[in-house]
């Protein structure tokens, strides 16, 4: 009952290779993105921080359909790409770009946490020391966030993993290419015999959750509760 099968490997590979991807590809953005909200007042501040949160708000098959029409092969963006050979649709780059959507609030949101705890006072010593912005940020600040960053890639990851509703709206189920494990979940649910694989996969999803959530408290608990005691 708890061997998966063929199709339920391949299903759970591409998921967890979406989901890893998804992470690596968004963090630049997201590292850039939580040091503009941690140290620069601008204005429109707001309203970036309002779209960031849009994914996590919003019901995700509208996100995968904004994906759609933004990256669609006839898309505003999607059909400029694809001169290049570039294609998201229906591809399983394209859950990639859904996973990476719908988990990037988590990633900024972590990481930011873990600018803001950073003491300012070592920046401005390094500053008067001559230390460029940029030697700064890599040689100060992200060593000590370094356990944020990871709280956020975790939460990042556990996001992705369980993308189902922005994922299938953008690139549908195509076993192999785009069918991950929720999507086979729901598939499997639909099936008169399909009873087993549910349960089966169940599990898997609730293992990596699980241990995803826990270590984010352990992390994030830490990470925290130092702020409380300094």
């Amino acid at each position: 009952m708890f061997a998966l099968s063929a199709d339920e490997w391949q299903a759970l590979a591409l998921s967890l290779r979406v989901a890893t991807l998804s992470v690596i590809v968004s963090m630049p953005f997201a590292l850039a993105l939580a040091w503009l909200l941690s140290r620069r007042r601008f204005p429109g501040r707001l309203l970036v921080e309002a779209l960031m949160f849009l994914p996590l708000t919003l019901p995700p098959v509208v996100t995968g359909y904004a994906l759609l029409v933004l990256f669609g092969r006839h898309g505003w963006i999607g059909e400029w790409l694809a001169q290049f050979g570039i294609v998201f649709a229906f591809r399983w780059t394209g859950a990639v770009l859904a996973a990476a959507v719908m988990g990037f609030p988590l990633l900024v949101l972590s990481i930011r946490a873990a600018f803001d705890n950073v003491d300012r006072r070592l920046e401005r010593a390094a500053e008067t020391l001559g230390a460029s912005a940029w030697r700064r940020f890599v040689t100060i600040v992200l060593p000590l966030s370094t356990r944020g960053i990871i709280v956020g890639s975790v939460l990042a990851f556990a996001r992705a993993f369980g993308e189902f509703g922005a994922t299938i709206t953008f690139v549908s189920s195509i076993p192999g290419e785009t069918r991950t494990l929720p999507i086979a979940i729901y598939e499997l649910m639909s099936l008169p015999a399909g009873d087993a694989g549910v349960q089966r996969l169940t599990v898997v999803a609730l293992v990596v959750a699980l241990g995803a959530t826990v270590g984010a408290a352990i992390l994030g608990g830490s990470l925290w509760g130092r702020r409380r005691d300094d």
